[in-house]
């Protein structure tokens, strides 16, 4: 079988004044007091290491003393911005603790820790280079997903809220000894987001694109996964490509389920949050409906990706319709309009869902 990765590095797509409306619409659309460029201009950085001494691959940055004030007074202000609708009440107790910088990533991001004087809590946010692909599909999140997220544009830069959580690769690695009970609960949720991600096309979601959020309950615990990178959202041609259980690097949640679920219980899972995602698009049907518009208008992939991922799809869910799209957009809009028919097919073969060969 193909390693199921991109084909390329992913290329950037800009905002259209389409777009840029709709989100200003949405209140999402702002202007910022620093855009992603101002903060490359550091001066030193050197190497992030975690509480076991590894390299983590971001650097913390410090910046000139004459820049240092006005960048994190600016960066406080978009704090505010993005937790309070821009209350700047309280902002005196607040103070950036340490800027953070990845260069691997298309996005090459900064991550800001913001810390509150009075009680040392502290909180992150993340400045991104802004891409279309991902700003749907943090739309696409917000208006689809279980949790809602907060994030704000402008021109070329992007803020994001930080999504808590542990990352996926972590979590496999920590957590060996997990009870029979919670095997179940984490296999469930796996199976759910697999069906969130094929459904609105999100891709890449191996182990480091996604966090594990645990919440103690009577019995157990529960699980909820959560994307965290957006960036190939509907740009790939694969249909495989937006099924997390095709990466090797999830194969040890894939792996957790084998011998607790049968073909019925997974179909049952799939049918649950396919019925979740279709309640939570009648819900936003509206807002959904003018973001759909404004994709199919957009460029966000390439003709090839879309030509194959629109034979793909038509295959599967034995559907000629999907060959008369003309874009990703369009082959999103196809899906929802499966879904809400209850005419989607699921996203695997119960042989296929625990099978890696």
């Amino acid at each position: 079988m193909k390693k199921n990765v991109p084909s390329r590095k992913k290329i950037p797509f800009e905002i259209s004044p389409e777009f840029s409306n709709y989100l200003r619409k949405c209140n999402r659309g702002t202007k910022l007091p620093l855009q992603y460029g101002d903060l490359l201009q550091y001066e030193a950085s050197i190497p992030l290491y975690n509480e076991e001494g590894k390299d983590t691959l971001w650097e913390t940055v410090f910046f000139a003393e004459s820049a240092r004030e006005e960048i994190n007074n600016s960066l406080v202000r978009i704090y505010a911005l993005l937790k309070t609708d821009g209350d700047e009440e309280g902002l005196e107790h607040l103070s950036v603790a340490r800027i953070d910088f990845c260069q691997f990533g298309n996005t090459k991001p900064f991550r800001v820790r913001i810390i509150n004087r009075l009680n040392d809590n502290y909180d992150h946010f993340y400045v991104k280079q802004a891409d279309a692909n991902r700003i749907y599909g943090l739309e696409l999140e917000y208006l689809l997903a279980p949790n809602r997220l907060l994030y704000l544009f402008d021109r070329k830069t992007l803020i994001e809220e930080h999504i808590p959580g542990i990352p996926g690769d972590d979590f496999f690695e920590r957590e060996k000894n997990i009870s029979p009970f919670n095997q179940i609960r984490i296999a469930k949720e796996f199976i759910k987001f697999n069906e969130r991600c094929f459904i609105r096309l999100l891709g890449d979601m191996r182990a480091y694109n996604y966090v594990i959020d645990i919440t103690p309950d009577i019995e157990g615990n529960q699980y909820r996964m959560r994307a965290i990178d957006f960036d190939q959202q509907s740009y790939e041609g694969r249909k495989n490509f937006y099924l997390p259980q095709y990466f090797k690097e999830n194969n040890p949640i894939v792996f957790l389920g084998i011998g607790s679920m049968t073909k019925e219980t997974v179909h049952q899972y799939q049918l649950e949050e396919r019925s979740l995602v279709a309640t939570r698009i009648k819900a936003s049907r509206k807002r959904l409906r003018e973001l759909i518009d404004v994709m199919i208008k957009d460029t966000i992939s390439f003709p090839e990706k879309v030509n194959q991922l629109k034979h793909e799809l038509a295959k599967h869910h034995k559907n000629k319709d999907y060959l008369k799209c003309q874009n990703m957009g369009e082959i999103v809009l196809m899906n929802i309009q499966l879904l809400i028919k209850k005419d989607f097919r699921k996203s695997t073969q119960f042989g296929e869902f625990f099978n890696k060969t």
